[in-house]
């Protein structure tokens, strides 16, 4: 904005202002900087709030489901995160967040529960589209299974106290999503999340993404989701993982063949960011970094594995564990999850940075 220009009232004879007049301009110029600047904050706080999905927003493929315990994936999103229940009168609490597009108000969780044992029950779909996540047990959507801890692990975001979803077998969460905008058949998608490289084990599986509304093995393309694990599923592997691979059903994919894809490296930061995506007739990629800081390594980008063309999608979201889990089984999975989305259409590499540099500047710590 351009400042506005003054007059030459209140020089001297000899051409100099008088200290009135100095003093005067200065409380002009002041009072229209002031008024400029106060146009800049909400404008650079907008951006500054911008959340992960957001940035899917603007790059074209919007999140057709946002979860997660620690922040909010839109600047403007200001509901609850997820829900607890206390073991002392089995009463629920929604969590929220301490403001619009911030951290999740862990003071709240923490009030609710002292003195006593809390459980997750849901994760709430921040897209707007309903694909809250319930746990796979009595209580949830029904299962075997049991809710997650809430309080197993707490840390930071942004210098804020949050708290993840820890799970350590006997937990999966799951939503029916086929008629909420979650793809089916070959629609493309897209998918990230942050978990843990210090907390995870060779169970199948540890899961985010896309799954099949049956609970059950349906066959080749009937799934597609990252998986975090050291879980080696064709032989071959090298190194101790964990590895960001495919679960595409029917085998987890270190690239794009049942052999051992060389380009795969271990993911081992306390913080991890993984991503996938899938045309659902030709390509796949998935990616890996560290949460905290760098870009994105790209694990593998080409073609889909024999079989899995085209892909066949059922449309359901499972958090923690495999497809065929967990209406009569047990999860044997273990992971942690911070937050992910899922989209619909096929992300640039350009917003996948940009979703990756918001996940640093968040501040996980």
């Amino acid at each position: 904005m351009q400042l506005p220009t003054f007059t030459p009232a209140g020089r001297t004879a000899r051409g100099r202002r008088s200290p009135a007049a100095v003093a005067a301009r200065l409380v002009m110029v002041l009072a229209t900087v002031l008024a400029t600047v106060s146009l800049w904050p909400a404008s650079l706080s907008t951006a500054a709030a911008s959340g992960p999905c957001d940035i899917y927003a603007s790059g074209g493929t919007p999140c057709i489901a946002a979860h997660s315990t620690t922040r909010a994936l839109y600047g403007s999103y200001d509901g609850a995160l997820y829900q607890v229940r206390r073991s002392s009168d089995d009463t629920t609490l929604d969590i929220g967040v301490l403001t619009a597009g911030g951290v999740a108000n862990a003071a709240a969780q923490d009030e609710f529960c002292a003195g006593t044992d809390c459980v997750i029950t849901w994760i709430f779909d921040q897209s707007g589209n309903g694909n809250d996540l319930g746990y796979q047990g009595e209580g949830g959507v029904g299962g075997a299974v049991n809710p997650a801890d809430a309080t197993s692990e707490s840390l930071t975001v942004g210098g804020e106290k949050a708290y993840s979803l820890v799970i350590n077998g006997s937990s999966s969460y799951w939503r029916d999503g086929h008629e909420t905008g979650v793809p089916t058949g070959s629609e493309p998608e897209g998918m990230y999340m942050v978990t843990s490289g210090t907390h995870f084990n060779d169970g199948c599986c540890f899961d985010y993404g896309n799954s099949e509304t049956t609970r059950r093995a349906d066959g080749a393309g009937t799934m597609d989701a990252i998986n975090f694990s050291n879980q080696c599923w064709f032989g071959g592997c090298v190194g101790s993982g964990p590895w960001v691979q495919a679960d595409l059903e029917w085998g987890l994919y270190s690239g794009g063949s049942q052999s051992w894809n060389p380009n795969q490296r271990d993911f081992t930061s306390p913080f991890v960011t993984a991503t996938l995506k899938n045309d659902g007739t030709s390509r796949m990629a998935f990616k890996g970094s560290d949460a905290q800081a760098g870009e994105l390594y790209t694990v593998y980008d080409g073609s889909l594995p024999d079989g899995y063309s085209p892909m066949k999608k059922q449309g359901a979201i499972i958090l923690g564990s495999g497809g065929d889990c967990c209406i009569d089984n047990q999860n044997i999975s273990a992971g942690t999850f911070y937050e992910g989305a899922m989209v619909t259409g096929f992300p640039s590499d350009e917003t996948e940075n940009a979703v990756q540099a918001n996940i640093v500047a968040a501040g996980y710590q």
